[in-house]
C-alpha cells in the first residue's frame, strides 16, 4: 500500500518541490497551504505522515502540532526555515518526531521519510497474539510489542521517540546513558555537539510520565554524565 503523506506549508515552490521528491518514492501526496487546510485535511482523510512547516498563516505549524497530538499518533516531521535551537526545542516539545531546517539536501529529506514510516508500520502492526515483552519500572507497565505504557491502568500517550528513549533505559536499568548515546541508539545519527534534541524529548518525556505517576519519578538525572532508570 502507498502510504499517503500531507505536505502543509505556505510556500508553494516548497509544497511542489516536496511533492516531486515524494512521488518520486512512490508515495500518494496531498497538500495545504496553510496551518488550518491542513487540520481540515487530518480530520477527513487517513494520512500516514505529516511533513509540517513551523511557520504558516491561519494556524501555525506548533498548533497544528499540539491538535495532532491530542488525538492521533502518525509521524509528524517538522521544517522550519530558521536555525535557531529555541524553534528546534519547541517544535520537538510540541511532539514532532523529527526536524529538518531549510534548505534541506533532498536525499536526507526522503531517508528520513523513509524511517518515521517505518517505525510507524512497525508499531502498528507488531501486535503479536504471543505473550507481549513487558517491563515493570515501578507503577509503570512497558509494552514493547503493542508500543503502549500504562500506569495504574491508563495508558500514556508517547511519541515513537519518547517510547525508543523509555523502553531504551527500562531495558537497562541502572545503565546509565549519555545524551549521545541515546541520540545515536535512537535516532541512528551521528550526534554533534550542543544538540538539545535528546534533552528536550526527556523533558517532555518526564512531563508526560509525572502526569500520571503522582510524583514517582522514573527517570534520573546523572549530573555530568547522563540519564538512567533505577528500579
Amino acid at each position: 500500500m502507498n502510504n499517503k503523506i500531507l505536505v502543509a506549508d505556505d510556500e508553494k515552490e516548497i509544497r511542489d518541490l516536496l511533492e516531486i521528491y515524494l512521488l518520486n518514492e512512490g508515495y500518494k501526496v496531498v497538500k495545504a497551504k496553510d496551518g488550518q487546510e491542513a487540520l481540515d485535511i487530518i480530520e477527513n482523510e487517513d494520512v500516514d505522515l505529516l511533513v509540517l512547516d513551523i511557520m504558516m498563516p491561519k494556524v501555525n505549524g506548533i498548533e497544528v502540532c499540539k491538535k495532532v497530538r491530542q488525538n492521533k499518533n502518525m509521524p509528524i516531521l517538522m521544517l522550519s526555515a530558521k536555525s535557531e535551537d529555541m524553534d528546534k526545542i519547541q517544535g520537538l516539545m510540541t511532539g514532532a518526531d523529527d526536524y529538518m531546517t531549510k534548505p534541506f539536501n533532498p536525499l536526507e529529506f526522503t531517508v528520513r521519510v523513509k524511517a518515521l514510516l517505518r517505525r510507524s508500520y512497525y508499531l502498528n502492526n507488531n501486535n503479536s497474539s504471543e505473550e507481549s515483552d513487558l517491563i515493570n519500572v515501578g507503577s509503570l507497565t512497558i509494552d514493547k510489542t503493542r508500543h503502549r505504557v500504562v500506569a495504574d491502568g491508563e495508558e500514556i500517550s508517547l511519541t515513537a521517540r519518547e517510547f525508543d528513549i523509555l523502553y531504551l533505559m527500562a531495558s537497562n536499568k541502572g545503565r546509565v546513558f549519555s545524551s549521545e548515546e541515546i541520540f545515536e541508539k535512537v535516532w541512528k545519527e551521528k550526534y554533534f555537539q550542543s544538540n538539545n534534541t535528546v534533552m528536550v524529548h526527556i523533558s517532555r518525556l518526564r512531563d508526560k510520565l509525572d502526569k500520571h505517576l503522582n510524583g514517582e519519578k522514573i527517570i534520573h538525572t546523572v549530573w555530568g554524565v547522563g540519564y538512567k532508570i533505577e528500579k
